[in-house]
C-alpha cells in the first residue's frame, strides 16, 4: 500500500480537533554502528476537543506495538494509525523501527570512506519525521520536544535544545535533552556520530559547529568565518526583528550525504560538501556566507512563527532568502549579495517564472505531496525578490516596523499570509491587498520597455504590470558633461576593466510608481546627452526588460561598460532573457557576458559570469559556434588568470573549457600541487579522449578528500567510452552510491557535447527510471529528476515524450523534470539558430 499524503482538509480538521501538549521521544542509535536500525518510543500527550471522535497519527516507520491510554492500537501501511474513540485527554505510545537507513525518507546512516566512521542525520521536511516516529505531521500542530538518545559511548549526539543532561552505560551513552519550544514536528532533529566539535562564546550565546573527524582540519579553517558570521546574523535579526534569538545554544553540524542545509531550530544541519576541499573561491564564500544566513532567518520564519499550512511554504523560505541577502549586505563583509542573487538564482527564476511550471507564489495546496513540488525558483529567489519588492514599496522602515508586530503578534504560534500582509498593512498605512492578489496569487512576469519622444521618455508594460516602484538609470560615456558616475548602494567599488577603455556614467537615477501600462518617466536628462537608459536600475523589482530596437545592438556592447555590479547585472539579465526567449543569438549573448566578465569588478559575480558564458558555450551554441564561443571563454579565463585575486577561479573555468594541447600543458603547468585544479583538468582530457586512467589511479592515493573517489568517478563519467559510462550510469542512476550532493557534478560530465552516440541510450533509461525517482524523499526527487535529465543527444520529439510521461510521476518529479526538459528545449532552439541577426 501506498504512504498517503496528508490532505489539506485532512489536516484542518485535525489541527480544529486536536492540541498536542508534548512529546516524550526515545531513540535509540546503538543498533546503527554495525547495523541499519533505529529504534524509536514516541509518547504523546494531547488533548481533544470533542471526546468521543477520532482521528489518526502519522508513522511510516514499523510499527512494533501502539497503545492510546493502554488500549492496544493497529497500524496500517499506509503510514497512518487510527485513533479511535478520544478522550479529553490522551497519551499515546508508539514503538517504531526504521530499518531502511540508506535510501529511506527522515533519517540517514553514513559511512565515511576515510576511516569507517558512521554518522546519523535527520532531515523532516516536509513531512518526514512520520518515517521515523510516530507524530501529528503538520506544521499547525506545535508542541514541545523532548528527546532521549542512547548511542554508542563514542559518539557525539546534538538536537535543538542543547545541553543534555549524559549518562554512561554500559558500552552506550544515554543523551537526554530539556525541552525544546513550541516547535513543528519538521523543526525538530537528532544527529549523531563521532564528530568534532569547535565552540565559541560570542554575545551571549553558546556557538557550536560540528564535523566528522576526517574533516576535523577543514572545519578548524573555516571556523573564524562561520562564527564570525553567526555572531553578525543572530546580532543583526535580533535587531532587525526586535527579538533576538531566545536560546543561548546556537549549533550547526555538518554531515555527510546531506543535501543543502536545514533550518532545524537551534541546530542547523548542514551538507558538509560546503567544507570546502580546497580554498573557497569568493562565489563559494559568499554562498556559505548566505546559506548559513538563510538557515538562522528561519528561526524566525518557520520556527519561531510556522506557516499554518504549506500554501504558506513563501512565508519560511522566500522570507528566509530574501533575509540572508538583506543580512550579509548590511551586517556582512558580502556587501555584494544582491548583485551576485542577481547573476545567479534570479536569473534561474525568470526562465522558471517562464516556462510550464509556473506557478503562484501563493497558491492553494492540496496535499503535502504537492507541497514538495514548489521548493523551487518561485518560491525562493522570486519570491525574494519579490520582497525585496516589497521593502522597496513600503519603505524600509515601516518594513521593519511591520515585520517586528508580525513577530511579536504570532511568536510561537503559526501564520497565514494575511496575518503577515495585515501586520505590515497596519505599519506603512498602505492598502496591500491589491498588491498581495498582483504580486502573490499571480504566476508571471512582467517585462518593460522605454518609448522615447524627443525628450519624453514612457516606461512601457506589455501586459497590465503589477504595483511597484522600479528605477531607470541614466547613463552617459565618460568624457561627456556628467554626474558623479552614480554607483549604485548594492555595487562594486567602482571603475571598469573593460579592455576598450569606455566606462558608462550615471547622470541619473530616477524612482518610478507604476500603476498602469504606460508610466511617464520624468526627471532624466535630455536625450542628446544620453547612451543608455537602464530598466529597473538597482534591481528593485523582479521584471524583465528590453532595450528598443534602434539600440538593441548598442546594448550588447555597453552592458560591461555599465559602472556597478548591479547596474551590470540587470543588463545581463536582459542579455540572458532574451537568449532564452530565442531573441538573441547564442553567439549575442556570449560575446555580451564574457565582455561582462572580463569588465566586472565584484568578485562575487566573477565565478558565476564564467559559468554562464562556459554554459552557453557548451549548451546554447549551434554546433558550428561552439568552438569559437569556447576559444573565446577560455581566453577570457587566460586573461583573468593574471590576475593574482582571480586566478583560482579562472583556472578552474579553464579546466572546462580548454581545447587545445597547448592549453591543456599550461593549465597543468598552472596546476603544480592543486589536487583540485589538477581533478578538474583530468575530467576535461577524460572528455576529450585522453588516456588518464593512471594518472587518475595516482591522484586519488594522493588526495586527503575521503570523497575524492567520486572525483575519479567523474573522470569516468567524462570518457568517450562505452564501458565507462555503463559503469557509471549504475553508480549514479541506478545504485545511487554517489553522495546527493555531488550528483550534479558526476551528471554534468556524464552527459557531454559531442558524444551522442554513447549517450543515446540513457536518455531511454532515464525515462524508464521515472516512476522511481521520487525514492528517498524529496531533496533526492528533485536531484535525480532535475540533474540526470540529458542535456545532449535529444530532440524535440524526445523533450515531448518526457513531459508526457512527468504527468504519470509524483508531483515533486513531475515539476522539476518540466522546467527542465522546458529549459532543454529552449537550449536546442538557440542551437538551430543562425549566426548573427
Amino acid at each position: 500500500m501506498e504512504i498517503r499524503s496528508l490532505a489539506r482538509s485532512e489536516a484542518e480538521r485535525r489541527g480544529a480537533l486536536l492540541e498536542v501538549e508534548r512529546y516524550d521521544v526515545d531513540i535509540d542509535f546503538t543498533g546503527l554502528a554495525d547495523g541499519p536500525e533505529v529504534r524509536c518510543v514516541s509518547t504523546v500527550a494531547f488533548s481533544c476537543r470533542e471526546p468521543g471522535a477520532e482521528t489518526f497519527v502519522d508513522c511510516a516507520a514499523e510499527v512494533r506495538s501502539a497503545t492510546l491510554n493502554g488500549r492496544p492500537l493497529t497500524s496500517t501501511a499506509d503510514g497512518r494509525i487510527a485513533l479511535p474513540a478520544l478522550a479529553g485527554h490522551n497519551v499515546l505510545r508508539v514503538e517504531s523501527v526504521q530499518a531502511d537507513t540508506t535510501t529511506g525518507e527522515g533519517v540517514h546512516r553514513a559511512i565515511d570512506p576515510a576511516d569507517g566512521e558512521v554518522y546519523v542525520w535527520m532531515s523532516f521536511e516536509p513531512d518526514e519525521a512520520r518515517y521515523v516516529w510516530a507524530c501529528f505531521d503538520q506544521p499547525d500542530l506545535k508542541a514541545p520536544h523532548a528527546f532521549t538518545v542512547t548511542a554508542p559511548s563514542a559518539w557525539t549526539v546534538t538536537s535543538n535544545s542543547g545541553d543534555p543532561r549524559i549518562e554512561e552505560l554500559e558500552s552506550a551513552r544515554r543523551w537526554t535533552f530539556p525541552d525544546t519550544p513550541l516547535l513543528s514536528t519538521y523543526n525538530t532533529v537528532v544527529n549523531a556520530g563521532p564528530f568534532h566539535e569547535i565552540r565559541r562564546e560570542a554575545d551571549g550565546h553558546d556557538l557550536g559547529i560540528y564535523a566528522r573527524r576526517s574533516l576535523a582540519p577543514i572545519l578548524e579553517r573555516d571556523a573564524d568565518e562561520l562564527f564570525t558570521l553567526t555572531r553578525q546574523g543572530l546580532a543583526f535579526f535580533g535587531e532587525v526583528f526586535a527579538m533576538p534569538f531566545p536560546q543561548r545554544k546556537y549549533d550547526q553540524v555538518f554531515v555527510p550525504e546531506f543535501g543543502g542545509a536545514m533550518e532545524n531550530y537551534g541546530c542547523v544541519t548542514w551538507s558538509d560538501a560546503f567544507l570546502r576541499r580546497a580554498t573557497p573561491t569568493p562565489a563559494e564564500s559568499e554562498l556559505l556566507a548566505k546559506v548559513l544566513l538563510h538557515e538562522m532567518a528561519h528561526m524566525w520564519f518557520g520556527n519561531i512563527v510556522t506557516m499554518r499550512w504549506w500554501d504558506d511554504l513563501w512565508l519560511n523560505e522566500a522570507f528566509a532568502e530574501f533575509a540572508c541577502h538583506w543580512a550579509a549586505e548590511r551586517a556582512t563583509r558580502y556587501t555584494d549579495a544582491w548583485a551576485s542573487h542577481l547573476a545567479g538564482g534570479k536569473l534561474k527564476a525568470y526562465l522558471s517564472d517562464q516556462g510550464p511550471v509556473s506557478h503562484p507564489i501563493h497558491q492553494p495546496i492540496h496535499d503535502v505531496a504537492q507541497a514538495a513540488s514548489i521548493f523551487d525558483n518561485i518560491t525562493y529567489p522570486k519570491g525574494a525578490s519579490v520582497l525585496q519588492q516589497l521593502k522597496t514599496y513600503v519603505g524600509e522602515e515601516r518594513f521593519r516596523v511591520g515585520m517586528t508586530a508580525y513577530f511579536a503578534r504570532h511568536a510561537w504560534g503559526s501564520a497565514t499570509l494575511q496575518d503577515l500582509i495585515d501586520a505590515l498593512s497596519e505599519a506603512s498605512g498602505r492598502d496591500l491587498d491589491t498588491w498581495r492578489a498582483a504580486w502573490l496569487a499571480t504566476a508571471g512576469t512582467d517585462r518593460f520597455s522605454l518609448e522615447r519622444d524627443g525628450d519624453t521618455v514612457t516606461l512601457v508594460a506589455v501586459d497590465t504590470p503589477r504595483p511597484q516602484v522600479l528605477a531607470v538609470g541614466a547613463y552617459n560615456r565618460n568624457g561627456k558633461d556628467g554626474g558623479d558616475g552614480g554607483h549604485g548602494s548594492n555595487g562594486s567599488n567602482g571603475g571598469n576593466n573593460d579592455p576598450s577603455g569606455e566606462v558608462l556614467e550615471r547622470r541619473a537615477l530616477v524612482r518610478v510608481e507604476v500603476t498602469q501600462t504606460r508610466t511617464p518617466v520624468t526627471g532624466l536628462p535630455t536625450e542628446a546627452d544620453l547612451d543608455v537608459l537602464l530598466i529597473n536600475d538597482e534591481d528593485l523589482t523582479f521584471a524583465t526588460t528590453r532595450p528598443d530596437l534602434a539600440t538593441r545592438d548598442a546594448f550588447f556592447l555597453a552592458a560591461a561598460q555599465l559602472p556597478t555590479a548591479i547596474s551590470r547585472g540587470v543588463a545581463t539579465a536582459t542579455v540572458w532573457d532574451m537568449l532564452t526567449t530565442g531573441e538573441a543569438t547564442a553567439a549575442e549573448a556570449g560575446r555580451s557576458i564574457t565582455a561582462v566578465l572580463m569588465a566586472e569588478t565584484s568578485d562575487a559575480v566573477i565565478e558565476p559570469y564564467l559559468t554562464l558564458a562556459a554554459n552557453i558555450a557548451e549548451l546554447w551554441a549551434p554546433e558550428g559556434e561552439r568552438a569559437g564561443l569556447t576559444a573565446a571563454v577560455a581566453e577570457a579565463c587566460r586573461r583573468l588568470a593574471a590576475d593574482p585575486g582571480r586566478r583560482q577561479v579562472a583556472l578552474r573555468g579553464l579546466a572546462r573549457v580548454a581545447t587545445t594541447p597547448d592549453e591543456l600543458a599550461w593549465l597543468r603547468e598552472q596546476a603544480g600541487d592543486d589536487v583540485d585544479l589538477l581533478w578538474r583538468t583530468l575530467v576535461r582530457e577524460a572528455e576529450l579522449g585522453g588516456d588518464v586512467s593512471s594518472e587518475s589511479a595516482l591522484l586519488l592515493e594522493r588526495d586527503p578528500d575521503p570523497d575524492a573517489w567520486v572525483r575519479a568517478l567523474t573522470v569516468r563519467a567524462a570518457l568517450p567510452d562505452p564501458a565507462a559510462k555503463e559503469e557509471v550510469w549504475q553508480r549514479l542512476a541506478v545504485d545511487r552510491a554517489v553522495p546527493i550532493n555531488s550528483v550534479g557534478q558526476v551528471a554534468a560530465a556524464f552527459w557531454r557535447p559531442d558524444q551522442d552516440a554513447l549517450l543515446t541510450p540513457y536518455t531511454q533509461h532515464y525515462l524508464d527510471s521515472m516512476p522511481d525517482l521520487h525514492r528517498g524523499g524529496m531533496i533526492p526527487a528533485m536531484v535525480f529528476a532535475g540533474q540526470l535529465f540529458p542535456p545532449h543527444a535529444v530532440d524535440p520529439a524526445y523533450i515531448e515524450e518526457a513531459q508526457k510521461a512527468a504527468h504519470e510521476a509524483a508531483p515533486v518529479v513531475r515539476n522539476t523534470l518540466l522546467e527542465r526538459s522546458d529549459t532543454v528545449k529552449r537550449m536546442l532552439h538557440s542551437r538551430g539558430t543562425s549566426t548573427d541577426r
